[in-house]
């Protein structure tokens, strides 16, 4: 095992994010975001040595390729928005990437020889299932053959389409649903393949299908079917053994993700029984020869790693610090790399056998502080929120709450450049795992359905109010922000809680529900039929009651709105809708837009993000 690879080259940059700019003189809340990061390394399963990471080096996120054996290390990718969509193929000779326009998610697969030379010399990289035009990806899946690859697309036009791919061969397509489906892995041995997919029409939750290559259906698992919850299932993987018919599943039939595995020839199906050792969220992965499982558990926004043997059933803890474990992998020799951080440490990739597994060079980031666990009781139960502040500071504070994407999503005790900028300037920052959030049951993650957006504010105005009351937070002085969807809900509750907030600062935001929902893609047109209940047409009340636009006229906060101009997810023309809403009645706020899609890879444009939303705060509130 390398302990510490020495260098990723940064051609024609400096190192520590590609700006020149003096360490000394630069303030501790940039350096976090210029300080070299890297992925968990993805790993060829048959070249072990080869592997494949993400670094912001260059300061652009671009790809990288690692020969472990001889140490070097090498750009693969070089855009001018970025790069983080790619996989090293199980013989280790590929490297595929998804190449879209500008963060726009729509593009084809593209690969090069993992041992090609630098991007300064080399070729054009070519399609990689050339006959497949573009689209929004939908899981990839490579043989172990060199040939074979199962490609999974959706487009608004065909809904989501599989196709396998042969090196020499037209595509041929499996799978055509209108509703969301996607791969989920190739049996070991390339003669059976997994997808999830929701033909029963709730996005939120997925049956499981295995295929034979040609297309003929094996095995169905369903757990929306027959019960009085729709229960969701995922693919995590087959084992890892020729001629092994063992499939990996996460299902939710104890209110919690957890595995089991399923033999998808015989029908089956082993249950762990680890929820009844391990609280939280459970997901697991195949040790590479298949006798056990590595765990990860999630729980009250920190996790841990386990090892499972599945011959004597014995469960035992890898050791690893308090915080949260973002990614892991089992390598051959039997060891685990994970990367860890926690919101006061920086990440780092670590290895069970000793040591740091990918060390950067150049600036390190600056610690921040620790969080702290505040459990409020809400109207659905007791919320989980997080809270930091500066050190040795007394209330009450100036204080942001910044509120997390997804909604299937969560805050966790791990490091985030953009929570410890607000509390390098003075400010206390709280972030609430409201109803919709991931890692307390299945049912707090369904909650929000119908009254989508309501449910959430009901959660934070219940935190908000505690953050007053206990003395933490100036009520005068409170800040509501966050992106994409915690975008979207800023907008919502300033215009349903305006007496609650001084300031709202809103990125990448579903600002007019309606116009969004028809002009993103197809994945998430699904997912708001599933929040919703139906499209605009057919639940216009239940849009309208979740649209920040239907309450802009009663916004009384200056507004600050970030937008990328090529954004799928939460498309431009609707933000646009809602700024002229604003701008109609002359209400103080502020829009910036940049050439990019939903959020930017790059260092600088980020760094500037911050800065205008920092000095949007200094500018309508003061300290």
């Amino acid at each position: 095992m390398t302990e510490s690879n020495g260098a990723i080259p940064q051609e024609g940059t400096t190192p520590g994010g590609g700006s020149g700019t003096d360490d000394t003189t630069m303030p501790g809340w940039e350096k976090r975001f210029r300080a070299p990061r890297v992925s968990l390394p993805d790993w060829a399963e048959d070249a072990p040595h080869r592997s494949l990471f993400v670094s912001n080096a260059t300061g652009t996120y671009e790809l990288y390729a690692w020969d472990r054996e001889t140490g070097h290390q090498r750009q693969v990718t070089d855009r001018p928005n970025g790069t983080t969509d790619g996989v090293v193929s199980p013989d280790g000779a590929w490297i595929w990437w998804f190449d879209d326009k500008d963060g726009d998610e729509f593009g084809i697969w593209r690969r090069q020889p993992f041992a090609g030379a630098g991007r300064a010399t080399a070729a054009p990289d070519e399609p990689a299932a050339p006959g497949l035009d573009a689209s929004y990806p939908a899981g990839l899946a490579l043989g172990r053959d060199g040939r074979t690859a199962i490609v999974g697309r959706s487009t608004d036009e065909d809904g989501s389409t599989i196709h396998v791919s042969r090196t020499g061969e037209d595509p041929v397509e499996i799978y055509r649903h209108r509703e969301s489906a996607g791969v989920g892995d190739l049996s070991h041995d390339g003669s059976l393949i997994a997808i999830e997919h929701t033909e029963h029409g709730d996005a939120m939750h997925s049956a499981v299908r295995v295929l034979r290559i040609d297309g003929s259906k094996v095995a169905e698992l369903n757990d929306t079917e027959g019960g009085t919850a729709e229960l969701g299932l995922e693919v995590l993987g087959f084992a890892p053994v020729d001629g092994d018919t063992r499939l990996l599943v996460g299902h939710q039939r104890r209110g919690h993700w957890e595995p089991m595995v399923w033999d998808v020839a015989s029908g089956e199906e082993t249950d762990l029984a680890l929820a009844g050792q391990l609280e939280g969220d459970l997901s697991a992965e195949w040790y590479p020869d298949g006798s056990a499982l590595l765990v990860v558990n999630s729980y009250e926004a920190r996790s841990e790693l386990w090892r499972f043997d599945l011959s004597t059933r014995r469960l035992e803890r890898v050791d690893t610090p308090k915080g949260t474990v973002s990614g892991a992998t089992a390598r051959p020799d039997g060891s685990v790399e994970y990367l860890w951080s926690s919101a006061a440490e920086p990440p780092v990739v670590r290895s069970t056998s000793g040591g740091v597994v990918l060390d950067p060079p150049g600036m390190r980031a600056p610690e921040s502080v620790p969080v702290e666990d505040v459990w409020v009781t809400g109207p659905g139960g007791r919320i989980h929120a997080l809270v930091q502040r500066p050190a040795g500071a007394d209330g009450p504070l100036p204080t942001v709450f910044d509120i997390h994407g997804g909604p299937t999503w969560h805050d966790s005790d791990s490091f985030a450049a953009g929570p410890a900028a607000w509390v390098d300037h003075g400010y206390a920052v709280v972030r609430v795992n409201y109803r919709g959030s991931t890692g307390y049951g299945r049912e707090w993650t369904d909650a929000l359905k119908h009254r989508v957006g309501l449910i959430e504010l009901e959660d934070i105005a219940a935190v908000r109010e505690w953050a007053v009351s206990s003395g933490l937070a100036d009520p005068d002085r409170l800040i509501l922000t966050g992106g994409s969807w915690g975008g979207y809900l800023t907008l919502l509750g300033l215009g349903m809680q305006p007496e609650a907030w001084a300031l709202g600062i809103a990125a990448v935001p579903v600002a007019d529900y309606v116009t969004a929902y028809h002009d993103e893609m197809e994945a998430l047109k699904a997912m708001d039929r599933t929040l919703l209940g139906g499209t605009p047409e057919e639940v216009p009340e239940r849009f309208e009651a979740s649209s920040p636009l239907t309450y802009v006229d009663a916004v009384k906060a200056p507004v600050y709105i970030s937008a990328g101009v090529n954004d799928p997810r939460c498309p431009i023309q609707q933000v646009e809708n809602y700024v002229t809403r604003l701008a109609g009645r002359d209400a103080v706020h502020e829009v910036y837009r940049y050439d990019a899609g939903h959020g930017s890879l790059v260092v600088d444009e980020r760094i500037k993000q911050v800065r205008l939303e920092l000095e949007f705060a200094e500018r309508h509130l003061g300290r």
